[in-house]
């Protein structure tokens, strides 16, 4: 079993049994974004874009991602001023691997639906200019292994399974210098999260 077959499943029951994740900026996002004026940001998985509308409010010259045709018609008609482009955050456009970007966001939702985390990581370092920064935000692998009650029902270290530090590594091996990695609890029917930020070498 690929890793994205235990993952992908875990986070689709996870979200059907909690919730959707939230169409704009997380709050923990929020705060961690800083002054976003004139950066060029490329968000990943952009889904109908009420967060990449937020990110452009904050001053970004935005770039979205989106694999979803239908969700992609719906986000250009909302904000025809952000550039909406058709693709997976595993395999970006050429267009994008250009190193021109100041910041990359990958949001909630993100890695559980790779195949392959290891392009998904090189396509961002490629995607940066030295010095560029990432900001992962995402539920957390734990999250994914335990039930409502908090009853495990996966086995975190089994093969087969994304761990928060296989995630870490790999973004360091693609050309990364991990910052920050803060972990957040979850609340009443609300899986837990982790964010990751990192600066292009």
């Amino acid at each position: 079993m690929e890793p994205t077959d235990a993952n992908r499943r875990a986070f689709d029951a996870l979200h059907r049994r909690l919730h959707r994740p939230a169409a704009g900026l997380p709050p923990i996002v929020k705060a961690t974004l800083g002054d976003l004026k004139k950066k060029r940001v490329l968000h990943l998985h952009a889904g109908s874009g009420g967060a990449s509308a937020e990110l452009a409010e904050h001053g970004a010259v935005v770039t979205s991602l989106e694999p979803s045709e239908e969700a992609l018609e719906y986000a250009r008609e909302q904000w025809p001023t952000i550039l909406w482009i058709h693709g997976e955050p595993q395999a970006l456009p050429a267009e994008l691997r250009r190193g021109r970007f100041d910041l990359v966001y990958s949001p909630e939702g993100t890695v559980w639906q790779l195949d392959d985390l290891e392009a998904w990581a090189a396509g961002l370092a490629a995607a940066l200019r030295p010095g560029g920064e990432l900001l992962v935000y995402e539920t957390h692998p734990v999250a994914l292994c335990v039930d409502g009650l908090q009853r495990w029902h996966s086995d975190y270290f089994a093969d087969g399974f994304w761990r928060l530090g296989r995630i870490a590594n790999v973004i360091v091996r693609a050309g990364f210098r991990l910052e920050a990695l803060e972990e957040y609890p979850g609340e009443r029917r609300v899986p837990g999260t982790f964010l990751l930020y990192a600066v292009r070498a």
